[in-house]
């Protein structure tokens, strides 16, 4: 009897799961009409007022200008011919001096070393001079003090001065090396260094804790985690094996270093990875695709080109904020390109956001504002075009595969990491983080070498504060960003408790499991829209805005607006469910 009950139940479970993913997919579907709709409009009226809009070479088909106001992407886009040949010709020179010459690690990083202060030449001119003498002090305090007790303070205190040096004194000027060499201040190059220097920095943090711990007993079991990784065989190692694997000490030569800080296909836009993972490859060329996969993926790359080029055809929203004119709408308005805006500059690479480029550099960076449910997809397109080109040249050139591997997470992640990606459980914040060391765009620094060392999870409320912080600051000086970080760790506190609590309750009846289910939806939603203010007071309004942020949305449309987000969040945390009910299914 009690088996026929069972039985009963889990049908009238599934029958209902079934209903509710029928009218939750309707929902969605009517959402994004409207949202497309409304987004459509909102450039069509306001066009003419808003900075930035040319004529494209889609604009006889879809009687709409081209959004060419970043900065960034304008420069990415009209420079692409020329990063195409280019990098054309250092894959060739590298791939034949590899055949000719039978190159390994070891030569291999000379010809990479050559290449890619090619590369840097051009990016920042003179200024090589100023990363390759705070990369060589970095690298003899590594070696001097890699043995101390005291090496963390050191490694770390060293690096977080110069990021903040680098910011403050905008780069610095070669008068401080006298007034002599002030002239080759006319020949800082198309990129400013000190911004892409932030990728550097957290590569130098790797060498050096890599090194710290090569002598040190290891506590990863290389042969236990053999056996159970799926991914590992005889003659292929998965990136967690890589990493904790320690080389031999002469692999942390200062010819490997160099090329490890500067190699060119990852140096603008990463994904970081950690030193021993690139050293222990890169005299190994990429088995992993074939000829006709590359293709594949070139022609991928080119359909994310077009896509990217039809949404800034069609919808205006970066114009708007550069217009400043968002201001002047309505709430619901403000909350579809609002939450694009503050979304998107979020999660933009830091060489590619504001002020990387010496050409307009009051023009604010890498943010393709879009309508709320819009900006998943570009900021899918964004990303997905400008990594695809770096990992399709990476892919030509035989570059180590688990860069590859690192590259196909940073694209595909920024979409697993959204709103909708993370919204399947209670655990936003959490959850973002692990993703992000994945990627390496938030890079596995925060991960490896600062969360461990700080005590892990066991000290999770305390260390959450200081990486927070350091991921403000690594982005850009400015009170908005720490004022995200800070905000973030205070969502971070009701996140925990909720943690625990669920970790404590027990489901034992199908009506104790909706309960949960629901109240995991709202937890959820509400989540979400505390990041979303985070974000928004972090990259667009400020902490002086919050009160005019706060006065819009306490208005009678504006409480309708905040009904409908916190609606519209519910229903993507229970679509997420159900993705994840399918998922464990298949499995």
């Amino acid at each position: 009897m009690k088996k026929n009950d069972s039985h009963s139940s889990t049908n009238n479970s599934r029958r209902w799961k079934r209903t509710e993913l029928v009218l939750l997919i309707l929902y969605a579907i009517a959402f994004y009409l409207i949202i497309i709709r409304r987004s459509l409009h909102l450039s069509r009226d306001h066009y003419s007022q808003l900075y930035g809009l040319r004529p494209g070479w889609l604009t006889r088909f879809t009687q709409r200008p081209n959004d060419v106001s970043d900065a960034q992407w304008r420069s990415f886009r009209g420079n692409l011919p020329l990063i195409t040949v280019v990098f054309g010709m250092f894959t060739l020179v590298a791939n034949t001096l590899r055949a000719y010459f039978d190159l390994k690690a070891r030569g291999m990083s000379i010809v990479w070393i050559f290449i890619s202060l090619i590369y840097l030449s051009y990016l920042h001119g003179a200024c090589i001079v100023f990363i390759l003498s705070i990369a060589s002090i970095n690298y003899l305090l590594v070696k001097i003090f890699a043995r101390k007790k005291y090496f963390a303070l050191v490694i770390w205190g060293f690096n977080i001065f110069f990021l903040v040096c680098n910011r403050v004194y905008g780069g610095y000027s070669f008068s401080i090396l006298g007034q002599q060499w002030t002239y080759l201040d006319n020949f800082r190059g198309a990129f400013r260094w000190h911004i892409c220097f932030n990728f550097v920095v957290l590569r130098m943090i790797s060498f050096g804790y890599d090194y710290h711990w090569a002598d040190q007993d290891s506590r990863f079991d290389q042969k236990k985690h053999t056996q159970r990784c799926h991914i590992c065989k005889p003659r292929q190692a998965c990136y967690h094996l890589l990493q904790e694997r320690s080389l031999q000490n002469g692999k942390y030569t200062y010819s490997m270093y160099i090329c490890y800080l500067v190699y060119a296909p990852l140096y603008l836009a990463g994904p970081i990875i950690s030193f021993n993972a690139f050293a222990s490859q890169l005299g190994v060329p990429q088995t992993n695709y074939s000829a006709r996969d590359v293709t594949c993926y070139g022609l991928r790359w080119v359909f994310s080109l077009v896509l990217m080029e039809l949404m800034t055809h069609l919808f205006h929203f970066n114009a708007f904020t550069i217009s400043v004119l968002w201001k002047k709408l309505s709430p619901m308005d403000m909350f579809v390109i609002g939450y694009g805006a503050a979304y998107c500059q979020s999660m933009v690479p830091s060489s590619l956001s504001r002020e990387t480029l010496r050409v307009d550099p009051g023009t604010q960076g890498l943010k393709f504002h879009v309508a709320e449910v819009l900006s998943h997809l570009a900021l899918f397109s964004v990303l997905v075009t400008v990594v695809r080109s770096f990992k399709l040249q990476a892919l030509v050139s035989n570059a180590p595969e688990e860069t590859l591997i690192s590259l196909q997470l940073c694209a595909c992640s920024y979409v697993e990491s959204s709103p909708q990606r993370i919204c399947q459980g209670v655990l936003i914040i959490a959850t973002t983080w692990k993703v992000f060391g994945k990627t390496g765009m938030l890079p596995t620094t925060n991960g490896l070498y600062m969360y461990i060392p700080l005590g892990g999870s066991q000290k999770k409320l305390l260390n959450v504060w200081i990486i927070f912080t350091f991921v403000a600051i690594w982005h850009d000086l400015e009170w908005k960003l720490l004022s995200w970080a800070w905000l973030t760790c205070l969502f971070f506190v009701p996140e925990m408790i909720l943690k625990s609590a669920a970790s404590a309750f027990q489901v034992e009846s199908a009506f104790g499991e909706f309960v949960f289910r629901e109240l995991r939806a709202v937890a959820g939603a509400i989540t979400i829209t505390c990041l979303m203010v985070a974000n928004l007071v972090g990259y667009v309004i400020g902490p002086s805005g919050m009160n005019w942020l706060i006065s819009q949305f306490l208005q009678e449309e504006g409480l309708s607006v905040v009904g409908g987000m916190l609606m519209t969040f519910y229903v993507g945390t229970k679509l997420m469910f159900h993705i994840d009910d399918a998922k464990q299914r298949r499995q």
